[in-house]
């Protein structure tokens, strides 16, 4: 009867579940949660490296750039990994996406301003998700490791040498500064 409810539920049903779950359990059973979420993950890595032109779009009626589904998938993939204690895998994807903010330019309030500040406090979430994985000593590879924050703090330098040049803004300030104060 369980997974006539798990294969039959909304989403916001499930969610509401899993959480007052987790919440009324004891802490072994977050833990095995997360675990089998991190093994899920890794499983089902499928993102592809994407491009420019797959994350962000110029819309027809104002000119506007705006992101597009397909950042939309990114995002809610890199959260997912580092929400399941996978900081280091979801480096090297947000170092994909900064870089595809190369150059770009938005209106204050607007959909993109709202997407590339999301996109900054994803790179600090991501980062504490990784000191976690490093202290908890899931970290299995420390050269690959340092490579994935090396490659994320480089797209962050290449997104602001842009903007000074005078292409584009800068919006990753918190993220830069994270990726600053953390020697790994």
């Amino acid at each position: 009867m369980t997974d006539t409810f798990i294969a039959n539920a909304t989403i916001d049903d499930l969610r509401a579940v899993v959480r007052g779950t987790l919440a009324a359990s004891p802490p072994s059973i977050a833990a095995k949660f997360t675990d089998t979420a991190r093994q899920r993950l890794l499983q089902s890595k499928a993102t592809p490296e994407p491009v420019q032109t797959e994350l962000f779009t110029q819309r027809s009626d104002d000119g506007a750039i705006a992101p597009t589904e397909e950042l939309t998938h990114i995002l809610s993939r890199i959260r997912a990994s580092y929400g399941a204690g996978l900081g280091f895998e979801s480096l090297r994807d947000l170092a994909i996406v900064v870089r595809c903010t190369r150059g770009i330019q938005w209106d204050e309030g607007s959909e993109l301003e709202y997407t590339l500040a999301s996109i900054d406090a994803d790179i600090s979430q991501a980062i504490q998700s990784s000191r976690e994985e490093m202290d908890g000593g899931r970290v299995t590879d420390l050269s690959e490791a340092r490579g994935a924050v090396n490659e994320l703090r480089a797209a962050v330098k290449e997104c602001r040498r842009v903007a000074e040049s005078g292409a584009g803004g800068y919006p990753f300030e918190q993220g830069a500064i994270a990726l600053e104060f953390w020697k790994i």
